[in-house]
């Protein structure tokens, strides 16, 4: 009991300062509102830890307090000492992707075997639903070409590792969507580049060979390290086990907020209309993913795993394709804004389905 009144006094303490921050805002103080919002992200972040039901947006929330940070404060945040910051996503999205390896076992992609039909639909909703979805907002944006591009980008990227957390959650087909998530994973060295070839060529330059290596190099060889990790090492190494989760989580916050600072100026500009896309290309991915599947004929259960398959996107994968293309100020902006995103409306998806046991 004492422990939930300091929680709450926790938040109590940043909605303080989300008043102050909004007294500050409507006096025409709007440059000096940055710590102010960023100990209201903090605080709550920590007051949400001491609830049950509030607690798997902690994360969400300290994302939101460094890309708060890195708005108001860019220049502590893109480099040092001529050392860019940016030059740390491909390393960290290699640990992230070493990561989700070490959780992964050849088990995973048995599921082929035992489920194709819907490993088959979820596969063909992943890489149809959201690269067109993505190339039509980019289309109608009217963005300058490179932040469109991103769009796109976000779009042909595979699930990532979220999205089973989310199924499990939503009390979905778990077995069906790490199968998924394992193969459209393998798949996208050729798939994102030729989609992004398609889809993007219009308005950026790809070199489908070059983004092939860059995301075998990022996502193929690290996550077959972690299958030999896992293989061999799993449980000996204890310490590196229950630490992988929180480097994954930190790297993927670190990732967001680098190219947060970065793009800045951009996002001063068009920050508002790109949430709301992201949030439209999040949001149809869910809803399309779910409703072809049930039209396909697969059970409740596994469309809830097909939905959030599709709207769940590798957006690190995606930042770190930016890095690699040079433009992570441009076509990483898409990707870093759909990151945090996609975790608020998953996770309120799935709580709103664990509450609704599928009927079968």
């Amino acid at each position: 009991m004492k422990n939930e009144k300091l929680f709450k006094s926790i938040i109590g303490a940043g909605l303080l300062c989300l008043l102050l921050a909004f007294i500050m805002i409507i006096s025409g103080m709007i440059a000096d509102t940055g710590p102010v919002l960023i100990l209201f992200f903090v605080f709550l972040g920590i007051g949400f830890r001491g609830f049950q039901k509030l607690k798997g947006f902690t994360y969400t929330t300290m994302i939101f307090a460094g890309v708060t940070a890195a708005m108001y404060y860019p220049e502590y945040f893109v480099e040092y000492k001529g050392y860019a910051y940016s030059n740390l996503i491909t390393p960290l999205i290699q640990i992230i992707m070493f990561g989700m390896g070490t959780s992964m076992s050849i088990k995973d992609f048995a599921g082929v075997a035992k489920m194709p039909r819907g490993v088959f639909i979820g596969l063909l909703s992943q890489f149809t639903i959201m690269p067109v979805l993505g190339f039509i907002l980019a289309s109608l944006s009217q963005f300058p070409a490179e932040i469109a591009a991103g769009l796109v980008l976000i779009g042909c990227s595979p699930s990532g590792l979220a999205s089973n957390v989310m199924s499990y959650l939503a009390k979905a087909n778990l077995a069906l969507s790490i199968t998924i998530t394992a193969i459209s994973t393998l798949l996208a060295p050729f798939m994102t580049p030729l989609l992004m070839k398609l889809l993007a060529g219009e308005f950026v330059e790809i070199d489908v060979l070059d983004m092939m290596w860059s995301i075998i190099k990022m996502v193929i060889l690290p996550i077959g390290a972690g299958l030999l990790f896992n293989r061999f090492l799993s449980g000996k190494a204890k310490w590196l086990d229950d630490a992988m989760p929180l480097v994954s989580m930190i790297g993927i916050g670190v990732i967001i907020v680098i190219i947060t600072a970065a793009g800045r100026d951009s996002l001063l500009d068009i920050g508002g209309l790109l949430i709301i896309l992201v949030f439209i290309h999040n949001v149809m991915g869910y809803n399309l993913g779910f409703w072809v599947s049930k039209w396909l004929g697969l059970s409740e259960k596994d469309a809830r795993t097909v939905a959030l398959e599709v709207g769940m996107q590798n957006g690190g994968l995606a930042s770190g394709l930016a890095k690699e293309m040079g433009k992570i100020a441009t076509v990483g902006l898409a990707p870093a804004v759909f990151g945090p995103l996609m975790n608020i409306t998953g996770s309120v998806l799935a709580s709103y389905w664990h509450r609704k046991p599928p009927k079968e």
